[in-house]
């Protein structure tokens, strides 16, 4: 069985990143971004999801953090919809209620080839450590419109900004997990119209 995995660089005038990911992984993270919290979610999303992943960021931290967390999530985006092909024999779907502590996340995702972002996030403003709260919804976008995918989160409960992130950052791990599965009905797109 072919491993899905894909390296992918992305080089601007604001920041240079490279990401390698491989989906049939064992959780295993070498991710250094310049920001903390960031690197800190981002192994939490490999180990979560199952996935190898490897990011080496440099970014104009120096202005703020947006482009880094921005061009991260593009660069992610993009190696996920690398990885996954033609997207014969997945699930295609997958969702996950993902409690931390008093934070509850749900996550609901497409592997549609349509991207879309719906949240209802309230973090903007928020620090967490040198992490910007509200580059959260930013990443998740970013990320969905990469890889081409529809992507739902609703906070259901939550108080604490660190525990509302990471129980994102978990749940999104987990429902990709899910959707990018392979299952054992075929190789065949999961879609009436036969591609995705």
């Amino acid at each position: 069985m072919k491993t899905r995995r894909a390296e992918v660089h992305r080089v601007t005038s604001e920041t240079d990143i490279a990401v390698t990911l491989t989906l049939d992984g064992a959780g295993a993270a070498d991710v250094s971004t310049g920001i903390g919290f960031l690197d800190h979610m981002l192994e939490l999303f490999a180990h979560h999801g199952g996935f190898d992943l490897v990011v080496a960021a440099n970014g104009d931290l120096d202005v703020d953090g947006h482009h880094t967390v921005e061009d991260t999530a593009l660069t992610l985006g993009q190696a996920l919809k690398e990885a996954l092909g033609d997207k014969r024999g997945i699930r295609r779907y997958g969702s996950f209620l993902l409690p931390m502590d008093e934070a509850l996340a749900m996550v609901v995702l497409d592997l549609s080839g349509r991207p879309y972002f719906v949240h209802d996030l309230q973090l903007t403003g928020v620090r967490i450590g040198a992490f910007d709260g509200g580059l959260t919804a930013h990443f998740l976008h970013s990320l969905a419109m990469q890889a081409g995918m529809t992507l739902h989160v609703r906070l259901l409960a939550g108080s604490d900004a660190h525990h509302i992130v990471e129980a994102v950052f978990k749940g999104v791990a987990r429902a990709l997990a899910q959707a990018c599965e392979r299952h054992g009905r075929g190789d065949a797109v999961p879609s009436t119209k036969g591609t995705l």
